[in-house]
């Protein structure tokens, strides 16, 4: 069944091809590194959480789609089956080209509305908060206090060092998926209480998680993103994971990382700096995510709800 095509973007079938394999390319780079650890078998402390946390596997990541707007003039005898995106949330429609495959947000919406309103009501709501740039990545310090770390890595400072710095240390952690990490002598010493119930009023740009998180939502979002803004996040939250990492209270220099001692003035001036630098991309991308949701359902642009996850 074919409907009448509207703003939306025309790809000629050289043309979407051409994206596809640049996609695909670009996500085996992204990849190639983890790739060889997995089939050696060996870990990484920084990498591996990309993978596992995240739960995109490298082939999953390669999956191109054009996104919401776009239509992909069908090549003669093409194979369906072969097209970019899941069959069930795509149709061809009538274009002035031709035939064109391109995402049937109606269906998409169905099947995914309660997350794609979750997600637009939590990421317009981050996007209009101001950052906060006062935690100093702190978070990593409350998940180990007074408790075995978390990872096999040694202690910068050893245990007793790194609980001195939680003690000496004010605790503002924003978000609700590390702070659900923190050990029970940590919770306390935290100066809010996210939970889940108040996840779309708690976050705000300036924390790391949140940016990170862009890569989370991005995929649940799948077929309505275009591909490059899938992988942009995915760049971003693996810049993001290295300070996250680089501040935290593990050794890395094993590893080829240096810290971030956020336990002096000039290790939080620099993680600071890297933290406004993380806001200011992650902001562009949080908008052009909200955009492209408000671009395919505009009704979600005058409403402040949503159902949770």
């Amino acid at each position: 069944m074919t409907d009448t095509m509207t703003r939306t973007l025309i790809l000629t079938p050289e043309e979407w091809q051409d994206r596809r394999a640049d996609h695909e390319r670009a996500a085996d780079a992204l990849t190639a590194a983890h790739r060889a650890r997995r089939s050696a078998g060996e870990r990484h402390p920084v990498w591996d959480f990309m993978f596992t946390y995240y739960p995109v596997k490298p082939g999953q990541l390669r999956r191109w789609s054009p996104g919401t707007g776009v239509g992909l003039l069908l090549p003669e005898d093409a194979d369906r089956s072969s097209l970019p995106g899941p069959a069930k949330f795509h149709h061809v429609v009538a274009a002035e080209e031709g035939e064109a495959w391109t995402l049937d947000t109606g269906a998409f919406f169905a099947a995914r509305g309660s997350a794609v309103t979750f997600i637009h009501s939590l990421l317009r709501g981050t996007a209009s908060r101001p950052p906060r740039f006062s935690c100093f990545g702190m978070h990593e310090w409350a998940m180990v206090y007074r408790d075995r770390p978390r990872h096999p890595e040694p202690l910068r400072l050893g245990a007793a060092g790194t609980d001195r710095v939680v003690e000496a240390n004010r605790i503002s952690c924003t978000h609700f998926d590390a702070f659900r990490f923190f050990t029970p002598q940590a919770v306390p010493r935290n100066d809010r209480t996210p939970t889940r119930e108040n996840q779309r009023q708690m976050e705000q740009p300036g924390c790391l998680h949140a940016t990170m998180d862009l890569y989370k939502w991005a995929t649940k979002l799948g077929p309505l993103l275009p591909g490059d803004l899938w992988l942009d996040t995915f760049r971003l939250a693996c810049d993001v994971r290295a300070t996250d990492m680089e501040a935290s209270p593990y050794d890395l220099r094993a590893w080829g990382y240096e810290p971030v001692a956020v336990e002096t003035p000039a290790g939080r001036a620099e993680y600071v700096r890297r933290q406004k630098e993380f806001a200011g991309r992650g902001q562009q991308l949080r908008e052009r995510i909200v955009s492209l949701i408000e671009t395919a359902y505009p009704d979600l642009a005058t409403t402040a709800g949503g159902d949770r996850l």
